[in-house]
């Protein structure tokens, strides 16, 4: 189906999203597995359980708008999840791994940020009130992940500085 409305946008950039946070509810077990760091790992567990609810705040704007998504793989998140694959399978696991995990792990905050930005716009162009608020509500959580992601990295370069030669 064309993108030829701001509707047509709206459904497709809901359906994309719907593929990235789908992708990323299988992924993010994997990357708790592969952090050394305890506090990385319940990271990674503690955005599983806000993915799957982002998931089901998408289904309730499906269904409050009456509208059908779209069967769409997201191909962004598709390159973003196979980015960490490669860090997992080629990095020696300890802090660098981590690292390098917490950097993919906001490469993909930063994307969901920017989407669920321009999805809410357009649910407040398009006059969308009662999905506004549940879109909203995600990107909030996004950023607030975003935010943690980077206490961790600092706290890793802090953590790193200390250490004996």
């Amino acid at each position: 189906m064309p993108i030829k409305t701001l509707e047509d946008l709206f459904i497709h950039e809901l359906s994309d999203i719907y593929s990235a946070e789908k992708q990323m509810s299988k992924a993010l077990p994997r990357l708790s597995r592969a952090s050394t760091n305890p506090d990385l790992a319940a990271a990674f567990d503690t955005h599983l359980e806000e993915t799957q609810g982002q998931i089901e705040r998408i289904d309730k704007v499906v269904e409050v708008l009456g509208i059908r998504l779209k069967r769409i793989k997201c191909a962004a998140m598709e390159g973003l999840v196979e980015e960490g694959k490669e860090v997992i399978e080629s990095v020696e696991k300890g802090p660098v791994r981590d690292a390098a995990l917490i950097g993919g792990a906001q490469k993909v905050e930063h994307y969901e940020i920017a989407s669920y930005g321009t999805i809410a716009a357009l649910a407040k162009e398009l006059g969308y009130k009662e999905a506004l608020p549940l879109l909203l509500e995600t990107l909030a959580e996004e950023k607030a992940t975003d935010e943690k992601l980077t206490l961790l990295a600092k706290a890793g370069q802090k953590a790193k500085a200390v250490e004996p030669a």
